[in-house]
């Protein structure tokens, strides 16, 4: 595991190297206002919440599989999240939006954020409270359904980038979410499934 961590961290580098390449070059960073700037802003926060949810139920279930799978989350999306967030004060841009979450998608006000849900497949902060209060199988049930809803609104969104994204470094950083994210949805299916729960 220390050798697969290690592997993603010297991954981020050179990619957060290669953006600080581009941005050295003749080529204008985003704009504000632009679908790089917007996915790495609302990506930022979407992931946040999934590191959390996988924090919570690694102190809820002794059961190896859902423990494993929430570390590779947790600490998979606050790499990304790092990223994304340097990219934003390497572009010189803020890491907030007046436009609110998933304007540059044409999806502004798609949710009201009510409850703490601020984009399509967050959990609600109800949600959260309720996952902190169980344990064992419970728990991992729960946990498993709130990250699939979770990762399947992660993958709407990185699609978007993948399809509006200028700067190609971050597009693919977008396609590698699509591709893991559903890889993650497949398994958890499976982990639902052994347990007698559907996502």
């Amino acid at each position: 595991m220390a050798v697969a961590v290690a592997g993603v961290l010297v991954a981020a580098g050179a990619i957060t190297y290669s953006v600080a390449e581009d941005g050295a070059s003749d080529t204008a960073p985003p704009a504000a206002d632009s679908a790089d700037a917007g996915f790495a802003r609302d990506m930022a926060v979407h992931h946040q919440q999934a590191v959390e949810m996988s924090y919570i139920v690694r102190d809820r279930t002794a059961d190896e599989d859902v423990r494993r799978l929430a570390y590779d989350i947790a600490q998979t999306q606050a790499n990304q999240r790092g990223m994304l967030l340097g990219w934003l004060d390497l572009w010189g841009l803020p890491k907030v939006s007046s436009d609110g979450p998933m304007a540059w998608m044409g999806m502004g006000g798609m949710t009201d954020g009510e409850d703490g849900a601020l984009m399509p497949g967050m959990a609600t902060d109800t949600e959260l409270k309720r996952l902190g209060t169980l344990d064992g199988k419970q728990a991992e049930i729960l946990f498993l359904q709130l990250m699939t809803d979770h990762h399947k609104g992660g993958i709407h969104m990185a699609e978007a980038c993948v399809a509006k994204c200028a700067v190609p470094v971050e597009q693919r950083l977008a396609q590698g979410m699509v591709e893991a994210q559903q890889s993650e949805i497949d398994l958890m299916a499976d982990m639902l499934n052994s347990r007698g729960a559907k996502p």
